[in-house]
């Protein structure tokens, strides 16, 4: 017997989840004082809006392929 693979239709942008996830993480980050791990958390919310932008400019139609 075979099993059937999961299909999950994606509600959300690639974007969508990233800001959020920046946006959290800056709260949190906010909340704690000056050191090391709130310079953590401001590294992942500096990498997660690096990938929300980065996937926008992929989409991008100034994006052309090589002729």
């Amino acid at each position: 017997m075979t099993e059937r693979r999961r299909r999950v239709k994606q509600v959300l942008s690639l974007e969508e989840p990233m800001a959020e996830l920046a946006a959290k993480l800056k709260e949190q980050a906010r909340q704690l004082p000056v050191g090391t791990e709130r310079e953590g958390l401001l590294k992942r919310a500096r990498i997660a809006e690096t990938g929300a932008r980065l996937s926008d400019w992929l989409r991008s139609p100034g994006l052309q392929p090589p002729k």
